[in-house]
C-alpha cells in the first residue's frame, strides 16, 4: 500500500500540477494576466518541490 502512496506524490500528482501550471504561465503571458502568471509560477514551484516533502514524511 506504501508503494501506491509513493507513486501517487511522487509521480502522478507532479505532472498534473505541472501541466496546470505551464497552461497557466503560457495563458498569462499571452492575455497579459500578472494573475495567471504568478499563480502559474507559484503551482509550478509546488510541482517541483512538493514530491521531496511529502516522500520526506512517508518514508
Amino acid at each position: 500500500m506504501a508503494t501506491i502512496g509513493t507513486t501517487v506524490f511522487s509521480h502522478i500528482l507532479p505532472v498534473i500540477f505541472g501541466f496546470f501550471a505551464i497552461l497557466l504561465i503560457i495563458s498569462g503571458s499571452l492575455e497579459e494576466s500578472k494573475v495567471k502568471l504568478a499563480l502559474g509560477i507559484i503551482l509550478f514551484s509546488a510541482a517541483c518541490i512538493f514530491p521531496y516533502m511529502a516522500l520526506s514524511m512517508l518514508i
